[in-house]
C-alpha cells in the first residue's frame, strides 16, 4: 500500500554524478513524481525542490546520457542525495533526432541565448559575424560600403556596448573592434553564449547592452580530425581545420587553423567600387590542457595576419599612393595573444575553488583609405583571479575576485601622433543564492580604479523564479561603462570626405539597463511550443554621440547633451510539430533614441522592426537537411544629406526590406556536402556610396548604410571529420 503524503510540502535534494567522488551537481537533470506531471528540474548545482503529492511517493530522476533511477521518498525524508549511472551498455543503436540549436538557457539567471554547433552549421557560418542569421536577438550589419568591416547589435545598441569575450576573456575590443567580428572562423566555435542585459560583474565593468562569449573547440572533447572547405561566387575560398590528441598524464593538446582568399572584384550596382574588399587571412591556434578531477590548467597561442584591400576597381593593391590609379583602401592588420588559465578546488569536501586567468595580446594595424593614413598599435594585459566557496548542501554561493587590465594604444593619424594608455586594477563580490530549482538571486557590485576616469562603481543584480514547472521569470538590473577609444573603433569612417571631429573633453560612457522576461512551454497536441517574451531598458547617463547629421561634411563625437535611451521588446516562439523538423517566428521592436545636435532623435541606421522566420527539416536517417530563414528588417532613419547637391542626396529614411537565405546539406558517415545561397531574393541598397564616381571629392561617403551591399551568393562546401569516440 501507498502511503498517503501531505499534499504542499516539500522534498528537496540533489542529483550527481555516481562516479563523481566530489558530487558535483548534475544540472538540467528531470524529477517528476512517477505517474503524474508533476515535477521540476535541477538548478546550475544539481538541486531541487518539489511540492509533494498525495498520488505517489515515488520519484522519477532522468538525465541525457545516464540511467533513469525510481526512489522512494517517505514522510520523514527531507532532504535526498540521488546518484545518477553513465549509461554507457548501449549496444548497437540507431539514433535518430537533432543537436539542440539555439535556446534559452533554463537554470541561468541572466537570460542567456545558447547558440550550438548544430545551429551554427545551418548556414554558411564561416565567421563569427556569419553566425547570427538564425538569431532573433542579435543584427550584424557593415559599418560602411567600402572596407568590409561589421559590428553586432544587441538591444539597438552598437556592438561596442556588447563585451565580446572569447572564453571569458575580453578580447573583441580597440583596434580588434572593426574587423574583429571576421576573425573568428565559424568551423573553430563549439558554441556561442549571448547573454542579455548586463551580466556578472566576475568579467569587468564593460557589457551594457550584453555580453558574447565564444567557446573554442576543446582538444580533449573536439574531433580527433575535422576539416571545412568553403566556396562561393563572390570569389570566397576558406580552408578551416582542428586537429586534437590526448597525450598520456593528462594532457591534451590541439591546433585550430585558417586560411581564406577572397577576390571577387564584384560591383553588382555598377557604382565602380567593390562591393567586399579582397581579403587574405591566415590564422592559428595552439592550446594545451591539463585536465584533473581537482583542477586543470590550459594554455596556449594565436596569431593572425589580414591583408584587407578594397575601393575602386581601377586600384591597384598594394600601392601607398591610392589616389594615383583610383580610390584604394588597403588595411593590413597582424595579431598575437598568449594566454594561461589555471583551476582548482580545495578544502575539506572541495566546497572552495580558486582560479587564475591571464591574456597578453599585441594588435597592429597600418592602413590607407585614399590619401588618408591611420596605423596603429595596441598591447593588452588582462587578468582576473576569482575564488569562489559553496558550503556543503548550502543554498550560498560567494564569489570574490581581483583584476586588472592594462591597454597602451599608439596611433598615427595623417602623421599626427596620438596615444593613450589605461590601466585598471578592480575588486569584486559576488553573492549568489539559490532556493533549489525554483529561485536563484545573483546580487554582485565591482570597483575599478581607472587612471583616466578615477574610480567606478558597477551595482547588478539579477533574479530568476519558476512561477510553475517550465515556466520561468527573469529580472535584471546594473550599471555598465565603456571607455572608447574614437580612432580605433572609427578609422572605417575614412573611407568617406568627412572629417573627424572630436572633442577633447570626452567623458567614459555611463548607463543603467533593467530588462524582464518570461519563458516557458505550452502542450499543443502534446508538442511542446516554446514561447518568450522579453523587454530591456538601457539609459545613458553620458554616451560619446556619434554625429553625421549637424554638418555633412563632419562627422562629430562629443559627450551627450540630454537624453539617451533603447527600449526593445522582443516576442519568439518555436516548435517542432514532426520529428526531426523546427519551426522558430520571432519579432522585435526597437526604440532607439538619443540627442544629436540638441534634438532628441531616431538612432540613424537603426531598423525599427525586424522579423525572423526560420524551419530546418532532417530527413528520417538524418540524410540530408533543409534549412530556410527569413529576415525581415526596418524601416530607419538616414542623416540628413539635404546640403549636398540634389543629384548625391539620399532618402531620410529606408523601407523594410527582406533577406532569405537557404542551405541543403547531404549527411554522410563522417562526410557532410552543402550547397546554399544567401540573400536569394538579390536585394541590394540602391546607390550604397554618395558620389562613388568622385571619391576625393567633398560629397564622397560610405558611412550611410544600412543594407546589404553584395547582391545573391551561392556557395557551396564540405565537412570531414573523425570523432574522438572512433578510432
Amino acid at each position: 500500500m501507498i502511503p498517503l503524503m501531505t499534499e504542499g510540502q516539500s522534498v528537496e535534494g540533489k542529483i550527481y554524478d555516481a562516479s563523481d567522488k566530489d558530487e558535483t551537481g548534475l544540472a538540467g537533470a528531470s524529477v517528476i513524481w512517477e505517474g503524474t506531471t508533476k515535477g521540476t528540474s535541477t538548478n546550475a548545482a544539481g538541486y531541487f525542490s518539489l511540492k509533494r503529492t498525495r498520488e505517489t511517493d515515488k520519484l522519477v530522476v532522468s538525465f541525457i546520457g545516464y540511467k533513469s533511477d525510481t526512489v522512494t521518498v517517505s514522510k520523514s525524508d527531507e532532504y535526498i542525495k540521488v546518484k545518477l549511472s553513465q549509461d554507457n551498455e548501449l549496444g548497437e543503436v540507431l539514433v535518430f533526432g537533432k543537436a539542440p540549436g539555439a535556446h534559452i538557457s533554463k537554470t541561468n539567471p541572466v537570460l542567456t541565448v545558447n547558440i550550438t554547433g548544430a545551429e551554427l552549421r545551418k548556414a554558411a557560418c564561416c565567421n563569427l559575424s556569419e553566425s547570427f542569421e538564425t538569431s532573433a536577438s542579435v543584427d550584424v550589419n557593415y559599418t560602411d560600403a567600402a572596407t568590409g568591416a561589421k559590428q553586432i547589435q544587441l538591444l539597438g545598441l552598437a556592438g561596442n556596448y556588447t563585451q565580446i569575450l572569447t572564453e571569458n576573456v575580453p578580447t573583441m575590443y580597440g583596434l580588434a573592434s572593426a574587423y574583429g567580428l571576421n576573425y573568428i572562423p565559424g568551423p573553430w566555435m563549439e558554441s556561442i553564449q549571448v547573454a542579455k542585459g548586463t551580466s556578472s560583474v566576475r568579467n569587468g565593468y564593460e557589457s551594457i547592452a550584453g555580453q558574447l562569449n565564444v567557446e573554442y573547440k576543446k582538444p580533449a572533447t573536439s574531433e580527433k580530425v575535422y576539416v571545412n572547405g568553403f566556396i562561393s561566387d563572390a570569389g570566397r575560398e576558406e580552408l578551416n581545420a582542428n586537429a586534437s590528441v590526448n597525450l598520456k598524464d593528462k594532457w591534451s593538446t590541439g591546433i585550430l587553423a585558417h586560411a581564406e582568399n577572397q577576390s571577387g572584384m564584384s560591383d553588382h550596382n555598377k557604382d565602380g567600387f567593390r562591393d567586399e574588399p579582397d581579403v587574405i587571412q591566415y590564422h592559428f591556434i595552439n592550446r594545451w590542457d591539463y585536465l584533473t578531477n581537482n583542477g586543470d590548467i590550459r594554455f596556449g597561442v594565436n596569431y593572425l595576419e589580414e591583408d584587407r584591400m578594397g575601393g575602386q576597381l581601377a586600384y591597384k593593391p598594394h600601392s601607398a599612393d591610392t589616389w594615383t590609379d583610383g580610390f584604394g583602401i588597403d588595411i593590413k592588420s597582424k595579431r598575437f595573444e598568449a594566454f594561461s588559465k589555471a583551476g582548482r578546488l580545495f578544502g575539506p569536501d572541495k566546497t572552495m575553488s580558486v582560479g587564475w586567468i591571464q591574456n597578453y595580446s599585441w594588435h597592429s594595424q597600418d592602413s590607407y583609405f585614399g590619401y588618408r593614413n591611420y596605423s596603429g598599435t595596441q598591447n593588452s594585459y588582462y587578468t582576473n583571479l576569482l575564488y569562489q566557496w559553496t558550503p556543503d548542501m548550502s543554498r550560498h554561493t560567494v564569489d570574490a575576485g581581483l583584476s586588472y587590465k592594462y591597454d597602451l594604444y599608439d596611433e598615427q593619424l595623417d602623421a599626427l601622433p596620438l596615444g593613450k594608455k589605461e590601466s585598471v586594477p578592480g575588486a569584486f563580490l559576488q553573492f549568489t543564492y539559490t532556493d533549489t530549482a525554483k529561485m536563484t538571486i545573483v546580487a554582485g557590485i565591482r570597483a575599478d580604479d581607472h587612471n583616466l576616469y578615477g574610480m567606478l562603481i558597477t551595482p547588478r543584480i539579477h533574479a530568476r523564479y519558476e512561477i510553475v514547472h517550465g515556466l520561468i521569470l527573469r529580472a535584471s538590473a546594473g550599471k555598465g561603462y565603456r571607455s572608447a577609444n574614437i580612432l580605433a573603433e572609427n578609422s572605417f569612417l575614412l573611407a568617406s570626405s568627412r572629417n573627424m571631429i572630436i572633442a577633447n573633453d570626452l567623458k567614459i560612457e555611463e548607463a543603467w539597463n533593467s530588462g524582464v522576461s518570461l519563458s516557458g512551454n505550452v502542450k499543443i497536441a502534446e508538442k511542446d511550443l516554446k514561447l518568450s517574451a522579453e523587454y530591456f531598458h538601457t539609459g545613458f547617463v553620458n554616451q560619446i554621440i556619434t554625429d553625421l547629421d549637424a554638418d555633412i561634411n563632419q562627422v562629430r563625437f562629443y559627450n551627450l547633451n540630454g537624453k539617451s535611451y533603447s527600449n526593445v521588446l522582443q516576442f519568439e516562439a518555436s516548435v517542432q510539430p514532426v520529428e526531426g523538423l523546427d519551426i522558430l517566428a520571432a519579432w522585435r521592436i526597437n526604440d532607439v533614441m538619443m540627442t544629436i545636435d540638441d534634438v532628441l532623435r531616431t538612432k540613424p541606421l537603426v531598423s525599427r522592426y525586424k522579423g525572423l522566420f526560420n524551419v530546418s527539416w532532417l530527413t528520417h536517417l538524418r540524410k540530408w537537411q533543409f534549412d530556410y530563414t527569413l529576415q525581415y528588417n526596418g524601416p530607419g532613419r538616414i542623416p540628413s544629406t539635404m546640403s549636398n547637391p540634389e543629384e548625391f542626396r539620399m532618402p531620410d529614411s529606408f523601407k523594410a526590406f527582406p533577406v532569405m537565405n537557404g542551405q541543403v546539406t547531404r549527411n554522410f558517415k563522417k562526410f557532410q556536402i552543402y550547397v546554399g545561397s544567401e540573400n536569394i531574393l538579390d536585394f541590394t541598397q540602391h546607390s550604397a556610396i554618395v558620389d562613388a564616381q568622385n571619391p576625393f571629392g567633398d560629397n564622397f561617403d560610405a558611412s550611410l548604410i544600412w543594407g546589404p551591399v553584395h547582391g545573391r551568393k551561392i556557395y557551396g562546401g564540405f565537412r570531414f571529420y573523425i570523432n574522438r569516440d572512433t578510432e
